[in-house]
């Protein structure tokens, strides 16, 4: 193409300017950064080791809390290190990269949901056959598939971005390489391969939000039919926080990629793709733990065999 530049390196716009907005804007996001990291391992370090929790619907939640560290462990640090050294340039290949992971460990995290989805509907609907439906070697092809699933679909999404040549503006007006900025700066006259891709994807979100919804239309016609209120409160405090969570990640996931963003967004904009990437991996513990008597005693028997084992060391 005649008098166009070849973009061989993209800047990341972030939120600001100015050295000290960037400055501040590091240190929030490592504040929620850190945060996440910590709620997600605690998770996964008393689903571990507490044996009580050796069921499904824990087994499932380690592999979501395991997703969500990855994912938000691809964007924000690198955010956060651009931000105190005030330098916002990120390769033609770290962004393939970052996208590559951000979309795995995103359509993982759908599929993961997804699976929690169908364990709820058997352990309320088919109590008794629960043991036998949702055994360990079923529960570990669920995940391995949602692992597997999120990482094909993430390869496709970057094989068929990074397809196209990108000229003109190098500015992505985000903290991190999000496709629909990549798609805005794209020089291609075609985009088949990204919009094949991309329908695909849509498909398959809107096969696994069926399925959800399915699920706990089940789940709440059975649970209404439950003749006392303790057992109807008891159901449905296993299943509000996975909704709870589902209903997050989508709405922000939505929010992000399917809302029409203008050449230039907004703070809007760019708050809701915090949303999108910081506030799940946080809340999605903090849901779980403050509404699970089982993870609260499991918290209180990890610390206190933790100050036993201390207090041998220190006793002669």
């Amino acid at each position: 193409m005649p008098n166009v530049t070849a973009v061989n390196q993209f800047i990341l716009l972030g939120f600001s300017n100015g050295h000290g907005l960037q400055t501040l804007c590091g240190v929030l996001f490592l504040v929620m950064y850190l945060a996440a990291l910590m709620c997600n391992l605690l998770i996964i370090t008393l689903i571990t080791l507490d044996l009580q929790l050796q069921t499904p619907m824990y087994f499932f939640l380690k592999n979501l809390s395991l997703l969500d560290v990855f994912f938000v462990s691809v964007p924000i640090p690198n955010f956060i290190v651009n931000s105190l050294t005030h330098n916002s340039s990120i390769s033609i290949l770290g962004c393939a990269f970052q996208t590559l992971l951000m979309t795995s460990f995103s359509a993982g995290d759908v599929f993961v949901l997804t699976a929690m989805s169908y364990d709820r509907y058997v352990a309320i609907c088919c109590p008794l056959h629960y043991e036998d439906i949702m055994s360990s070697g079923v529960c570990v092809l669920m995940a391995g598939f949602s692992w597997a699933t999120g990482l094909f679909f993430g390869a496709v999404y970057t094989a068929g971005t990074f397809s196209m040549p990108f000229c003109g503006s190098n500015v992505i007006p985000q903290f991190f390489c999000d496709i629909p900025s990549l798609l805005r700066i794209s020089c291609s006259g075609t985009l088949v391969v990204i919009y094949a891709s991309f329908g695909i994807g849509i498909c398959v979100g809107m096969s696994c939000f069926i399925c959800f919804v399915i699920s706990y239309f089940y789940i709440f016609s059975t649970v209404m039919k439950i003749p006392t209120s303790k057992g109807q409160s008891k159901a449905f405090a296993t299943c509000l926080p996975h909704l709870i969570v589902f209903t997050i990640f989508i709405v922000a996931s939505c929010f992000v990629y399917l809302k029409s963003s203008p050449n230039s967004p907004t703070i809007t904009d760019r708050l809701s793709a915090v949303m999108y990437i910081v506030v799940p991996p946080v809340l999605n513990p903090v849901i779980y733990s403050l509404r699970n008597a089982d993870v609260k005693w499991a918290l209180k028997r990890l610390i206190h065999n933790i100050f036993s084992r201390l207090s041998l060391h220190v006793t002669p």
